[in-house]
């Protein structure tokens, strides 16, 4: 089979060419890779610190071609949409059948194949938070991936949903269509206290959209694009003066149970139009040093997708 390997002497340390092809456990299903969406953290982290030779890859969506020997998961022919920690980047995926989601007919798998880590993600954070319903919550990193899925979903879980992003000018009135009430600069501009927030950024951010928890609220750590120390000044993990019960929680994604239900629920949310995802780059994978160097230079607000040719 064909796949991306690891190359740190080729450009963007991606190299096209023949691998092995992988050998499913009992438990996985063998599928056949039409379409991979790109994450800034397997990007940055995974050419950084992979072996050459690696195939890396969290997101994909395809068909099933080989269904799982113990009889857990989908069929042959069955579309699907799969998360994993590698083996993306490839036209033939081994994955476990409870990180599997089926995909309606019809559906586009490029626009599908955004969902595993950042559609899975914000709703995992969303949990978290507790009933939506008539409560404030803030996204930061909010035109990301992850942070447009989250908008979408805090929305239609009936929030009063604040959107941060560092260029509300150039950003707002798309976050705004995605469903965001309100859209700032960075969490110091929100004047009223928020019941939950899922942080995409880190750092400082994390900081001052903590601080900014009314009594009794959530803070989700999902992201650390800031590449920064979160340092909290004396006194801002005190209780009293309307700061009790707060919290400050994390969550790794593969560890989460039910994860099929969460990507076969998302696939259909995202075939129906009712969620969208913002591709914002899209194209072969001969493409892909173009994206990785778009993704690691952060001119991609969005998603970028490879269609696997």
């Amino acid at each position: 089979m064909r796949a991306l390997l690891v190359d740190r002497s080729a450009p963007a340390g991606l190299r096209l060419a023949q691998a092995p092809e992988p050998r499913p456990a009992p438990h996985q299903a063998l599928v056949r890779v039409e379409a991979t969406s790109l994450n800034y953290g397997e990007v940055r982290i995974g050419l950084q610190e992979g072996a050459d030779g690696a195939i890396l890859g969290w997101d994909a969506a395809g068909v099933v071609e080989r269904a799982a020997a113990d009889g857990s998961g989908p069929a042959v022919g069955t579309r699907v949409v799969t998360l994993g920690s590698a083996g993306g980047w490839a036209e033939l995926r081994a994955v476990d059948t409870d990180l599997t989601g089926v995909v309606p007919p019809g559906a586009d798998l490029g626009t599908i194949s955004t969902i595993p880590v950042a559609g899975t993600t914000a709703l995992r954070a969303l949990h978290r938070l507790g009933p939506l319903l008539g409560r404030r919550v803030l996204v930061t990193g909010a035109t990301g991936g992850t942070g447009r899925y989250a908008v979408q979903l805090a929305r239609r879980g009936g929030a009063h949903v604040i959107a941060s992003t560092g260029a509300p000018e150039r950003h707002g009135d798309g976050l705004r269509d995605l469903g965001a009430h309100d859209v700032v600069a960075e969490p110091l501009q929100v004047t009223e206290p928020v019941d939950g927030v899922v942080d995409l950024v880190g750092g400082r951010q994390l900081v001052d959209a903590y601080g900014r928890l009314a009594e009794g609220g959530t803070l989700v750590a999902v992201g650390h694009s800031a590449h920064e120390d979160e340092t909290f000044p004396y006194g801002a993990l005190y209780g009293d003066q309307g700061r009790h019960d707060r919290t400050l929680t994390t969550f790794f994604l593969p560890a989460c149970a039910g994860l099929t239900r969460d990507l076969t629920w998302l696939a259909h949310q995202v075939a129906t139009g009712e969620l969208t995802p913002h591709i914002s780059w899209r194209g072969t994978w001969d493409e892909a040093a173009d994206a990785v160097g778009a993704l690691l230079g952060r001119r991609l607000h969005g998603k970028a997708v490879l269609d696997i040719a």
